[in-house]
């Protein structure tokens, strides 16, 4: 059931977003999207987040066009490779493996949308990541510490991610899952929300 009193609604199943938008004193409730992603990689990484997200979007607000939908899509890229979630624990090693020591971006798109007056706002935001160079054994103790069979790329940097990563540059939000400076600026000023602190 979804009060009136929580305009947003989270089209994400994703349990580090809904942290992110909690700790940011957002009143909110949550729709997870019943969509297939594409995976294409032959699209642009900018495209492709972009094109999820507003998928996500779209599917929440066919239920609930009177509310301010929001939903992301997060991808890593890497060697001019997109990285999503991995199929299994075996391609979850080898991602890790192939970002470590090394340097890769993660892009997420976000896309805000209220149906019924027609009102949408899409953005991205890149932040650079540098991987610790680490031995097998390292890798293999961090995984077995996180699921990261939904995360792309196989890591999280909310979760143990001292262990793995050397330095960001960028949003550090955007990393977990959504940029949050930039989607609190997005929503003041088209849609007027503000937290509830």
């Amino acid at each position: 059931m979804i009060k009136n009193s929580q305009p947003i609604i989270l089209a994400s199943g994703s349990p580090r977003r809904k942290d992110l938008l909690e700790n940011a004193g957002y009143q909110f409730a949550i729709v997870p999207p019943e969509v297939e992603e594409i995976d294409d990689p032959s699209i642009e990484i900018r495209k492709l987040t972009s094109m999820n997200a507003r998928l996500k979007a779209t599917a929440v607000a066919q239920d609930h066009p009177d509310r301010i939908i929001v939903a992301a899509d997060t991808l890593v890229l890497f060697d001019n490779e997109s990285l999503g979630k991995p199929a299994d624990m075996l391609e979850a090693g080898k991602m890790i493996r192939r970002l470590n020591g090394k340097t890769h971006h993660v892009y997420t798109a976000v896309c805000i949308l209220k149906q019924a007056s027609n009102d949408l706002v899409e953005f991205d935001v890149s932040t650079e990541v540098t991987f610790k160079s680490l031995e097998d054994e390292e890798m293999d103790r961090y995984h077995a510490l996180i699921d990261p069979l939904d995360k792309a790329g196989a890591y999280a940097a909310q979760e143990h991610g001292h262990l793995i990563i050397e330095k960001s540059v960028g949003s550090s939000t955007n990393v977990i899952g959504l940029p949050m400076d930039e989607l609190a600026e997005k929503l003041e000023l088209y849609f007027s929300i503000t937290p509830k602190i």
